[in-house]
């Protein structure tokens, strides 16, 4: 595997919550950095963009690991269960939607980001600094 897309050692990702990484579109905004999340399933791994489906500008790994209960990540913000598993949002605002996916490979004891459309910026969230503090809200006032 290529190293320049290791994501993290697997040992790195915890069992009950998440791994916050940084990504960028290969084919999008070079300047728009998105936060994406690991976790563990069925003794596999996988891979979503950390944003909850109810507002999307809402974290669901907000930097310290994501909340889970029985397979499924909290949205602490809205109380949306999504599963691990699939991405499904079971309980919540945003019943029925999904997180989007990205491919990840398992190699020789690390993550590796395998998804063409994102190239791999680094480990953790986004610096408070670089983040964008404009409205994504429908109300106006």
């Amino acid at each position: 595997m290529d190293p320049t897309r290791r994501i993290a050692a697997l040992e790195a990702v915890p069992d009950e919550s998440t791994y916050v990484f940084r990504v960028v579109e290969t084919d999008g905004d070079a300047n728009e950095v998105r936060e994406a999340i690991l976790v563990r399933e069925n003794g596999g791994i996988e891979c979503w963009l950390n944003y909850c489906q109810h507002f999307t500008h809402i974290k669901l790994d907000k930097g310290s690991g994501a909340s889970m209960r029985n397979g499924e990540i909290i949205c602490e913000n809205h109380g949306a269960y999504f599963e691990a598993g699939s991405g499904e949002c079971t309980f919540g605002p945003c019943e029925g939607a999904h997180l989007p996916d990205i491919e990840v490979a398992v190699d020789d004891g690390a993550v590796y980001l395998a998804d063409d459309a994102y190239d791999l910026l680094g480990p953790g969230p986004i610096p408070e600094d670089e983040v964008d503090r404009t409205s994504t809200s429908n109300v106006e006032f």
